[in-house]
């Protein structure tokens, strides 16, 4: 399992584009995290699933509400990572209104969870493999904190953890 000190994985994450520009197309693009993480500050967050009850009313509005102190805090930026594809991330995106807030990155084929051994098998309950729910502070690539959570808790994947985590 990824740990403090850490790069995050190579992998590529995929993020569902509203507007063209700037090298963007409407529509899925592709997000290499070592270049998308570099020089910056993130507050990371992931979850097993797009529009789960618990996610959809607790996780990402709770996010959302605190971006604004997440970067007067020190984050560059907030990313939210899910096993799912980047539509539905875009859908979800747009149902929670993250725009200009939170970045929404698909991890369709659960290769970052793999890569950090952070994953959840939800097969038995025909979902297959899932991420777990974390969050982590990374810097130029690196982990700084990582919070895993325990099996049906819902305790430090919130983002007040991130932002005590940040001011330090």
């Amino acid at each position: 399992m990824i740990k403090v000190g850490d790069t995050l994985p190579a992998v590529t994450l995929m993020e569902y584009s509203e507007v063209e520009g700037e090298g963007c197309s409407l529509g899925p693009n592709p997000v290499p995290v070592a270049l998308a993480a570099a020089g910056k500050t993130i507050a990371l967050f992931a979850l097993p699933g797009a529009f789960t009850p618990t996610c959809s009313a607790k996780h990402v509005p709770g996010y959302v509400a605190k971006a604004a102190e997440l970067r007067a805090a020190g984050a560059d930026e907030i990313w939210c990572l899910s096993v799912n594809d980047a539509f539905v991330m875009g859908a979800w995106a747009r149902e929670q209104g993250t725009t200009g807030k939170l970045r929404m990155l698909a991890d369709g084929d659960a290769e970052f969870a793999r890569a950090t051994g952070l994953t959840l098998d939800l097969s038995g309950k025909g979902l297959g493999l899932r991420s777990n729910r974390y969050s982590m502070l990374v810097r130029d690539g690196k982990v700084l904190e990582l919070n895993v959570e325990a099996a049906g808790k819902f305790e430090v994947s919130d983002a007040d953890t991130l932002l005590a985590q940040l001011r330090g």
